[in-house]
């Protein structure tokens, strides 16, 4: 269980117990204590982007922050996408076609998907294995994208979609558009129509909402002068509503194998108990109230945890340079002894390493983006704990 600081401070002096992490703080007593233990109840405030976690008692919040989730991952597959494809049409050592690794296992994520789910479980296990937790709530959200499309739909009309009876959606956008230019109108008398993307593939995918009939010649005049910024998406996208439909339970059923105490709750409960109390909107005060204590006292500090990737492979970048050169991605792992996402001291101020240079020259950040310095010298840094994949930074 928590004690205060000055405990804290003289068990260490004692050397009646020792230093487990830095952030959150966690010591560990090295002599047997009386094992009296408080009920300790975790909420978790699931999400794509942003989750809250907090873990009370009947009286005082003990742990508490937000935890911003990896959303680069489609990108970066797209980009890997994109170079095998390009491989595969450079002249390249043949490969003979293999057919037996198509089939998908049984509970198979898009790995988006599965790195959320994934993430999910790892904080419960990491606030679990520094508290002893008695009960975990979940909040979960299903949600109808026909119906938040469009409020009226009922009955038959969830089966007969807006792309029924056209063979693909490059033939019902065309069919929507009427065939007609969105941006000359028919005025530069161009018959070839291509389908555009108002966002990059990459991230807005191939969804009706993000494409639009353009000519040929006005397609080739949009991106060559560079005025894809021009237009916007037709209606908001529902990605991140259809992955929590999926991830909901994955991640209750991947953590009702490891602590059978789990229990599930759902937003309007959340949302009934949040307003009955007063309380702001945050997702750290929402995970309190889904603990079941809403009343409990907040800590002084609260934490805000970021999920960051752990290595990056890339060989080559994914522009090509002045004639047809494939500039090189390489770079070392350590610059005079600090590598990226390092949590340093720098003029007082804890920060984290977001780039270097060789010449030992770094980009400080705090993790919410706030720049710290752009170009801090490695002589005036103090490295304070060394780079994972889940950073974590005290407010």
């Amino acid at each position: 269980m928590p004690c205060s600081p000055r405990k804290a401070r003289k068990l260490l002096q004692q050397q009646r117990a020792k230093v487990v992490q830095r952030t959150p703080f966690t010591i560990q007593l090295l002599y047997g204590s009386s094992g009296y233990k408080q009920p300790i109840s975790l909420g978790v405030d699931a999400g794509t982007k942003q989750m809250g976690v907090s873990a009370t008692t009947e009286t005082n919040v003990l742990l508490e922050g937000e935890v911003q989730l990896r959303t680069d991952i489609q990108e970066l597959l797209a980009t890997r996408l994109q170079f095998r494809r390009a491989r595969r049409n450079r002249t390249t050592r043949y490969r003979k076609s293999r057919f037996l690794n198509r089939k998908r296992n049984v509970g198979w994520l898009a790995p988006s998907v599965q790195n959320k789910v994934d993430a999910h479980i790892k904080l419960v296990k990491m606030i679990h294995k520094i508290l002893p937790l008695t009960s975990i709530t979940v909040e979960v959200a299903q949600f109808d994208t026909q119906l938040l499309k469009n409020p009226s739909i009922e009955g038959e009309a969830y089966q007969q979609g807006d792309q029924m009876g056209f063979w693909n959606a490059r033939e019902y956008v065309f069919y929507r558009d009427r065939h007609t230019c969105q941006w000359c109108k028919g005025k530069k008398k161009d018959l070839i129509l291509n389908a555009h993307h108002i966002e990059s593939r990459k991230t807005g995918g191939d969804s009706p909402d993000n494409l639009m009939t353009l000519c040929e010649t006005c397609h080739d005049e949009l991106h060559a002068k560079g005025l894809e910024h021009l237009f916007k998406r037709k209606s908001q996208s529902f990605r991140d509503a259809s992955q929590m439909t999926v991830m909901r339970w994955f991640i209750y059923n991947g953590l009702k194998n490891i602590y059978p105490h789990i229990q599930l709750t759902y937003g309007y409960l959340t949302k009934h108990t949040r307003i009955s109390n007063r309380l702001v909107k945050e997702h750290a005060v929402d995970a309190r109230c889904i603990s079941g204590n809403p009343l409990a006292k907040p800590t002084a500090s609260t934490y805000l945890w970021k999920f960051v990737r752990k290595n990056n492979r890339q060989l080559h970048k994914a522009t090509i340079a002045k004639f047809g050169k494939r500039k090189s991605n390489k770079a070392v792992r350590f610059v005079k002894g600090f590598q990226l996402f390092d949590k340093v001291t720098y003029e007082g101020k804890e920060c984290f390493v977001f780039g270097r240079r060789s010449s030992g020259y770094f980009d400080l950040r705090s993790l919410n983006g706030t720049k710290i310095h752009a170009s801090a010298s490695y002589k005036k840094l103090r490295l304070t704990e060394c780079a994972t994949t889940l950073l974590c930074e005290r407010r």
